[in-house]
Order: structure tokens, then sequence, then C-alpha cells
């Protein structure tokens, strides 16, 4: 049995896929303890691989596109689950701290490191080595280490819009680096 916080269809409003939609399979629990964390991590429901399929079929008709995310998705997504998606016409995305290791198949990996996090289990140290995207969450630290993780792309948000302009004039300083916006906070969509 999984526990799942919540599933819902949207569109995805960080990172590279900005705009696109998907279907977010929200899975409870996390291993650290960020202060800026925005999801209920008690709201939990048991699910099996085969009632997700079902609700995500249910509710996101022809979007072929599941973001796995959390809390943190890796203390949960395993094989099985990811095999029964895939077997099932489903492209995988997963959100994750990057302080597990992934189960093969997942076809694109965002990490959204939080080394600064007070951790549950371990410290927030990363064990990834490689990823689609780096998104963080900036926080006005230095955060250049980062900048040569192997990862396609590299993003800063800011950390709920309270700093913005922070987080766009150090982009402007450092250009290898995107914005990344919660888009869909600003479009008052989940």
């Amino acid at each position: 049995m999984y526990q799942v916080n919540e599933i819902f269809y949207s569109l995805q409003g960080e990172g590279f896929w900005t705009g696109t939609a998907m279907v977010f399979v929200r899975l409870g629990g996390c291993n650290l303890r960020c202060p800026f964390c925005d999801t209920d991590h008690s709201a939990r429901t048991p699910m099996t691989a085969a009632a997700i399929l079902t609700e995500v079929r249910r509710i996101g008709g022809a979007v072929r596109r599941i973001c796995l995310t959390g809390g943190e998705p890796s203390l949960q997504v395993d094989p099985a689950l990811v095999e029964l998606l895939h077997g099932a016409g489903y492209v995988l995305h997963i959100e994750t701290n990057g302080t597990r290791n992934l189960p093969q198949g997942i076809d694109w990996v965002t990490l959204s490191p939080k080394e600064d996090a007070a951790g549950v289990q371990g410290n927030g140290r990363v064990v990834l080595e490689h990823a689609d995207e780096v998104k963080l969450v900036f926080l006005g630290t230095d955060v250049e280490r980062w900048a040569s993780f192997p990862a396609t792309w590299h993003f800063l948000q800011p950390c709920s819009c309270a700093n913005t302009d922070e987080t766009i004039h150090y982009i402007q300083a450092h250009p290898h680096w995107r914005l990344s916006l919660q888009a869909h906070k600003y479009l008052s969509i989940r």
C-alpha cells in the first residue's frame, strides 16, 4: 500500500515543464523538514498501485504525464509502481530531494535539494548523481555548487514569492541559472 496525500489534475507550475498538463500523485511523508514546505503530511490515504492507476485514469483522461511528488516520493515509489504506470502508457516525472536512490524507469527527474533542512532520516545529503533538472528554492544562500550538478537545466525559484526580486538579481549576476516561478500560485490553480 502507498500512502497518498492527494491525486489531482493540473498544469505543471514549476521548472522546465511549466504549463504542461499532468496528473500529480502526491505521496505522503518526507525524510526532511523544510521550513517553507506547503504539504500537509498528515493527510494520507492508503492505496494500492492499481487504485492509484484507476484514479489517474479517472481524473486525467487523455493526459499521459504523471508527476510523482510529495513529501518525498522516493520513500514509496518502487519498481512495481513504475512498471504498472509505464505499462499503462504514462510518462513518469518525479520531484525529489535526492537523498535516496530512485527506481529505474523514471522518465524525468527533478532534483530539488534541501541541504539546510532538518533531517529526520539522514542530513539532506544528495545521493543522486544526475538529474534532468535541478530546481532550487532560493533562500539567499550560496547555491553555486549546484550550478555544476550534472543536469540539463538549472532553475532558481523564489521562496513563495517573498524574495522574487532577490532571485531575479541573483540570476542576472549568475546567468547560468534560469528563473522558475510557481506559476500555479500566480494562476490560482493547484
